[in-house]
């Protein structure tokens, strides 16, 4: 009988960890995420720590399985693995992951209070403790964070304020709380979190009203390339000519128009010394329509190589990406691991991570933000990269996870960042989804995927510091541990 339930319960947690992406962009089916929470919050009460390690280990399995099969896309289909040996390096990825689930939920379980705001308050800390975990273990995922379901809600008001963590913990929280009403059952318990709903909505749409950031100066307009390049085609050399003049075609039509020409990730497919003439073509053309135009492509000193964004007008400006994709930007065990499939071998995968003090672009338009793809997704390291600048840019190719949701979820965090920061975002993505975000988290315009073209918009720049941009993680880490020594004292309290 008691293998049967823990079979029921590892099923649970399985169905559960599977539902959870559910809450996130594209679906955005926002019940979903927090009742996979309130389901792994259920199914290991009353666990020993190995049965817990083992049930999170199985939640994880789903949550990451789910959550970032897209993986399997770029390994495939890109690396040119083959199904079998693709489909096995993803479930090593996932249920790698998964294994801080796993340690998650038996630090729960080894712990097991019994009273309902302790299980809630250790349950709710650790969650947001390991999202934050996330950010910087093994160089980090911080992928699949609760937090993100609440865009588009009321709640998200608390954003600029406590930033995706922190709104993480509402949400565990909320979760846990509606999990612990419909076991008990009474209407005080339904009082309860009728009230405790009613004030995280209430005070969420309140913050929502205070701007912590200001207008400054004039609106700018820019004009975003979306060039829909595939990636074969795009380090074929027989296509370089090509490209060029594409682009060069585009500059000439759009920096007569717009102050910021924006391009893609890695739109040009050569080394920045290595067509002195192509760039002062474009600086020439910049320079006399007053604009600037921005590319992403690849950049190389010392000896190093980096993937860059390159701000090309009165000054020649460029950022280094600092945060690299294992794998894809470079190799661990490189000895090891280069050359034994292709996929350990895939072009510009060698590249060197940038110097963590130049942190903006100075352009016609003023300072900007820049992050290169991946970047964006990490809260604190954009908080800190944006004090100085008054736009977000972001700059990404996901044409490396085809029609899969993982290009949603990436635009989700993008929209996230413009939300805590209130500041504006602009996207260039090679495919798509390449937009304008405003202040507010809102996608001011956009242009549809797989399709070429370019998005003319309006971005007005803005000035001065959230509180999630001055004091970032902190707030969101120090309720949870003060969630922590809350459990501390009740449980020292109950032995005596």
């Amino acid at each position: 009988m008691a293998t049967k339930h823990f079979v029921q319960r590892a099923l649970l947690c399985l169905v559960a960890g599977l539902a959870f992406t559910l809450g996130l962009s594209p679906f955005d089916l926002k019940l979903a995420s927090i009742a996979s929470v309130g389901c792994l919050f259920l199914a290991i009460q009353g666990q020993g720590w190995r049965q817990g390690a083992l049930l999170g280990w199985i939640y994880g399995v789903g949550f990451f399985g789910a959550g970032v099969s897209w993986v399997y896309v770029s390994i495939h289909i890109y690396g040119q693995a083959p199904v079998g040996l693709a489909a096995a390096l993803t479930g090593i990825f996932c249920g790698g992951l998964a294994l801080l689930t796993g340690v998650q939920t038996a630090l729960f379980c080894a712990v097991q209070p019994r009273d309902v705001l302790s299980r809630v308050a250790l349950f709710t800390a650790l969650w947001v403790v390991f999202e934050w975990v996330r950010t910087w273990f093994l160089t980090g995922f911080p992928w699949l964070f609760i937090g993100y379901a609440a865009i588009d809600t009321p709640i998200e008001g608390w954003a600029p304020v406590l930033g995706v963590l922190g709104v993480s913990l509402i949400l565990v929280s909320t979760a846990c709380a509606i999990a612990e009403a419909l076991t008990v059952k009474t209407r005080r318990s339904a009082a309860y979190l009728g009230l405790w709903l009613l004030i995280i909505m209430s005070s969420g749409l309140l913050i929502k009203t205070v701007e912590w950031t200001q207008k400054v100066g004039a609106e700018n307009s820019v004009a975003i390339y979306q060039p829909n390049i595939a990636i074969k085609e795009n380090w074929d050399r027989r296509n370089a000519q090509r490209f060029l003049s594409d682009f060069y075609d585009h500059a000439v039509t759009h920096a007569a128009l717009a102050d910021l020409v924006v391009w893609p990730e890695g739109a040009l497919p050569f080394y920045f010394d290595q067509a002195p003439g192509y760039i002062t073509q474009l600086r020439e053309l910049a320079t006399e329509n007053g604009a600037t135009i921005i590319t992403g492509m690849p950049t190389r000193a010392a000896g190093q190589r980096f993937n860059s964004i390159v701000a090309i007008g009165d000054d020649l400006e460029t950022y280094n990406k600092q945060k690299l994709v294992p794998f894809g930007e470079f190799v661990p065990w490189e000895s090891q691991l280069r050359g034994l499939i292709s996929f350990f071998d895939m072009p510009m995968s060698n590249f060197s991570v940038g110097d963590s003090r130049h942190q903006r672009l100075n352009t016609v338009v003023g300072p900007l933000a820049p992050f290169i793809c991946y970047e964006i997704v990490y809260p604190d390291f954009v908080a800190r990269g944006s004090k100085e600048s008054n736009i977000l840019i972001t700059i990404s190719n996901d044409a490396w996870f085809g029609t899969s949701h993982g290009p949603h979820q990436h635009f989700q965090m993008a929209r996230y960042r413009a939300l805590e920061l209130q500041k504006p975002l602009v996207r260039g993505a090679n495919n798509g989804i390449t937009a304008l975000v405003d202040f507010n988290g809102d996608v001011a315009a956009q242009l549809p995927q797989f399709e070429r073209d370019t998005l003319r918009a309006q971005v007005q720049p803005r000035t001065g510091l959230t509180p999630y941009a001055q004091l970032g993680n902190w707030p969101a880490l120090l309720i949870s541990l003060l969630f922590l020594a809350f459990v501390i004292i009740k449980a020292q309290r109950h032995r005596r």
